[in-house]
């Protein structure tokens, strides 16, 4: 719990209403038929996370902190809640897309309503209020910032579904990188041995993250720069999608069911491979980091290779031994949302959210919260893998070396990428 003394309310204040724009500011290109569209269920429609973060906070923190608050709809408790049954009944997930009424207009009034009465209630708040507040509110500030990085690729799954392909962005400036200024890359050696995983100290993190624990880990090494588009090309045209051999079975039956023959998002056209990015359709920089793959790919390129995934602890052990390789690479405020070439070692943070060979499951003495926020990561803890690291569209202040991020193996939507250790 972070003691009074170190809640300073006006810097508090300051911080909600920065990212509260910056969600706005992810939005502000798109147009109203845009935020409505919900192309499949793991997408939401901007529309609904605009509402879904305010909601958030007007339930959360409104109701309970601000006296005789009156909340801005009382329909939108049904729409605009997630997965909180504690909370009430709601929409199903998948016909969010329904939601053409309220319009648009009227999400940004309940935003702005959210936002006046979050200041107003930020001067009427004493030293034992807010310490008792504040670790829900911070919960909110790093709920709406996971949104700002579902923002970015639901958009982008979204436009990528239109067929005219539009770009949300101009077109990027960033100069290409030349490949003879690229390092090659090297496997870093850790050594056996009993390390501490989990998060500790004051500051914030996610309960999944709490339960300081000892793993043994055994010799090991890992690839210092991520798994490039190049090489993800080497593996397709070698047959790396047509042979059982590298896959895990039901990993293989989906590629064939799905006619998966390279990452989301890849184009083939006459004069070669495009990929469609915020910027539109462009050609795909060899040199990148490849992309929006799914667990059941990372696994089988690693075994082609001749490599493995990295276990979700050899991951924050590696960035425990090496420092340097958590210093912030690619992230949201760079403004690009696309992965970059490195011309250095490549940061274990940042530019794509690397898979690990791990389930995610509960730390040991994991302890759900009492209410509705114990909801928020335990339930979820089943038939899922974690990764590590973020992307371009994660907040640079959302990550830290303990994030565990998680999805389904099959997912491809989000920037999730490869990164390999040795057998």
């Amino acid at each position: 719990m972070m003691p009074v003394v170190a809640i300073e309310t006006e810097n508090l204040l300051q911080r909600f209403l920065k990212i509260r724009n910056q969600t706005e500011v992810l939005c502000r290109p798109l147009l109203p038929e845009d935020t409505v569209v919900q192309p499949m269920v793991d997408v939401s429609p901007p529309k609904w996370h605009l509402a879904h973060t305010s909601w958030f906070f007007e339930t959360f923190i409104l109701q309970k902190y601000f006296k005789d608050y009156q909340v801005f709809n009382k329909d939108y408790n049904y729409l605009f809640n997630s997965y909180y049954n504690s909370i009430g009944s709601r929409i199903l997930r998948q016909s969010r897309g329904t939601l053409s009424r309220p319009p648009l207009e009227d999400i940004y009034q309940y935003r702005t309503y959210v936002n006046e009465h979050v200041a107003q209630l930020f001067t009427k708040l004493d030293d034992v209020t807010l310490t008792e507040m504040w670790p829900v509110f911070e919960l909110g500030l790093q709920h709406e910032q996971q949104h700002q990085e579902l923002l970015v690729t639901d958009i982008k799954y979204i436009l990528s579904t239109n067929p005219l392909m539009p770009a949300l962005l101009p077109p990027s400036k960033q100069p290409p990188v030349a490949p003879e200024s690229l390092a090659l890359p090297e496997y870093l050696p850790v050594k056996a041995g009993l390390y501490t995983i989990g998060h500790a100290g004051s500051d914030f993190c996610f309960d999944n993250e709490l339960g300081l624990h000892q793993v043994w880990l055994d010799d090991f090494s890992f690839r210092n720069k991520l798994v490039t588009n190049l090489e993800y090309l080497e593996f397709m045209e070698a047959g790396g999608y047509q042979d059982f051999r590298f896959w895990l079975h039901e990993g293989f039956d989906l590629a064939q069911k799905e006619q998966w023959a390279s990452p989301l998002y890849w184009v083939k056209q006459p004069n070669g491979w495009y990929r469609f990015t915020l910027h539109g359709l462009q050609p795909v920089d060899w040199n990148a980091p490849v992309s929006h793959v799914s667990f059941y790919e990372a696994d089988a390129f690693a075994n082609w290779a001749g490599k493995r995934l990295l276990s979700e602890f050899e991951w924050e052990v590696a960035a425990q031994q090496y420092p340097a390789t958590a210093e912030p690479g690619n992230f949201l405020e760079e403004g690009l949302y696309d992965p970059q070439p490195n011309p250095e070692n490549s940061q274990l943070l940042g530019d794509v959210w690397e898979w690990t060979y791990s389930a995610y499951l509960p730390y040991p003495k994991f302890n759900k919260a009492e209410g509705a926020l114990g909801e928020y990561n335990g339930k979820f803890m089943i038939n899922q893998m974690v990764l590590r690291g973020g992307s371009c569209a994660t907040p640079r202040s959302h990550i830290r070396t303990t994030y565990r991020n998680f999805f389904h193996p099959d997912k491809r939507w989000q920037f999730t990428g490869i990164r390999l250790a040795n057998k």
